[in-house]
C-alpha cells in the first residue's frame, strides 16, 4: 500500500525557517546542534549554528561520556570547540557556557578570543557568561575588559582574570566558585568595576583538601550596589601543624556592603569580624562552625553578631548555637528581629538558648527543627 504522505511531507522540521530551527537547536547542547549537519542537505548547506544563540560546551559530555579521560581528550575537545566556534558570529549569542579540564594547548587556544571578543562585542547580545576549568589554570587577560551587555558572569575553578581594569556596567549577577587563581588585586578590581552588581556568590566547595591557601574572595567583601551575598567557606586551611599560616588565613571576615539586604554565611569561625554599614541588612542565614582540631577553641564571632543586630529574620544551624555559646563574649540586643529560626539537635547549642532569647525584645514567631 502506498503511503499517503510523502517524505517531504514527514519532514516538516526542515520547513521551518532557519531561524526557529536555530530557537530549538539552542536549547540542546551545542554537540547536538553542530552534529545537526548530518541530517539532510538542507541542514548542511544552511549552517544553523549561526541562528543559534546559546552555546553549551561541557567536556565531560562530549569527549568521553562514558569512560574516565584519556590524555590527550581535553586538546581534542578544545580543537573541536575551535572548529565550531569559527562558524558561529560572536554578535548574535546571548548565553555562554564551557566547562571543561583544559589541556596543553590551553594558553592561548581561539576559544579564549572567541569569548572575550563576544564580550567585547559593540553589538553584542551577550548576557550570560559561565566558565569551568577543572585542572589547569586559564588566564583571560586584557588591560581593559568590559561588555556593556554582560548580566550574568560565573568564574569556577581555575578560571582567572589579568587585568588592569574591568568595567561591566549592566552586570547585576556574579559568582565565584572555588576561583583558586584569582588574586586579592585581580578579584577587587572585579568587583569595583561592576557598579549595579546585585548578587555576589562565593564558595570554595570543590577545592583542594591540600591546599594551604583560600581563594582571596571568601574573606574580603566590599560594594555598594549587591543586596544579596552568599559566602561559603568549608575546607580550613593552613592546617593544625602550621598555627602561624592558620591564624594569617582565618584571622578576619570583612563585610561592608551598606546595601545588602540578604546574608547566606557559612564559614569556619575567624579571630574577628568586621562587618560594617550593614543598616539595610533584613535577613541572615548563619552557619558558623567550631575548629574540629584546634585547642583551645579558637574564634570570636562578638563583632560579626554586633554587625547585624538591625535584621529582622535569623536563621541559626546547630553548629551556630554552639559558636555563638563559646565565642561569643557579649549577645547584642535584636531589637528588631521578629523571626527566629533555630534549627539544632540534643547534644549542642542549647547552653546559648536563654541568653539569645532575652536579647530579642520584640520577638513575635520562633520555630525549632530538631535534626
Amino acid at each position: 500500500m502506498r503511503s499517503c504522505c510523502s517524505s517531504r511531507d514527514r519532514d516538516r522540521i526542515s520547513d521551518l525557517p532557519d531561524e526557529i530551527l536555530g530557537k530549538i537547536l539552542s536549547l540542546v547542547p551545542t554537540k547536538v546542534a553542530a552534529s545537526t549537519s548530518v541530517l539532510s542537505k538542507r541542514w548542511r548547506m544552511s549552517n544553523l549554528l549561526v541562528h543559534v544563540d546559546t552555546l553549551s560546551f561541557d567536556e565531560s559530555m562530549v569527549v568521553y561520556p562514558n569512560e574516565e579521560a584519556v590524555s590527550g581528550s581535553s586538546d581534542r575537545f578544545l580543537e573541536f570547540l575551535d572548529k565550531t566556534l569559527r562558524n558561529c558570529p560572536t554578535k548574535t549569542i546571548k548565553k555562554f557556557s564551557l566547562s571543561h579540564r583544559g589541556g596543553r594547548s590551553t594558553k592561548s587556544p581561539a576559544v579564549y578570543a572567541w569569548i572575550l571578543s563576544a564580550m567585547e562585542e559593540e553589538e553584542s547580545l551577550l548576557e550570560q557568561v559561565r566558565l569551568e576549568c577543572t585542572r589547569i589554570e586559564v588566564s583571560l587577560e586584557r588591560k581593559l575588559l568590559t561588555s556593556n551587555t554582560l548580566v550574568k558572569l560565573t568564574l569556577s575553578r581555575e578560571y582567572c582574570l589579568e587585568v588592569d581594569r574591568v568595567y561591566f556596567p549592566a552586570l547585576k549577577s556574579l559568582s565565584l566558585l572555588t576561583v583558586g587563581g584569582l588574586d586579592y588585586n585581580n578579584y577587587r578590581r572585579l568587583i569595583k568595576g561592576c557598579p549595579v552588581l546585585e548578587e555576589l556568590f562565593i564558595t570554595d566547595i570543590g577545592a583542594d583538601a591540600v591546599d594551604p591557601y583560600p581563594p582571596c574572595c571568601t574573606a574580603s567583601v566590599k560594594s555598594a550596589s549587591i543586596k544579596r551575598l552568599v559566602v561559603s567557606v568549608d575546607m580550613p586551611y593552613g592546617g593544625p601543624r602550621n598555627e602561624h599560616s592558620f591564624r594569617d588565613l582565618h584571622y578576619q571576615s570583612y563585610v561592608k556592603a551598606p546595601s545588602l539586604v540578604y546574608l547566606d554565611y557559612s564559614s569556619h569561625v575567624f579571630m574577628n569580624y568586621r562587618f560594617l554599614d550593614l543598616d539595610s541588612l533584613l535577613q541572615v542565614r548563619l552557619n558558623l562552625k567550631l575548629w574540629d582540631h584546634h585547642k583551645p577553641i579558637y574564634g570570636d564571632v562578638t563583632n560579626l553578631a554586633a554587625g547585624i543586630t538591625n535584621i529582622t529574620t535569623l536563621h541559626l544551624s546547630p553548629d551556630s548555637l554552639e559558636a555563638f555559646h563559646f565565642c561569643c563574649k557579649s549577645m547584642p540586643v535584636f531589637k528588631n528581629l521578629l523571626n527566629l529560626s533555630i534549627q539544632s539537635n540534643k547534644k549542642k547549642g542549647w547552653q546559648v538558648m536563654p541568653l539569645l532569647l532575652n536579647s530579642c525584645p520584640n520577638l513575635h514567631t520562633l520555630v525549632f527543627k530538631v535534626i
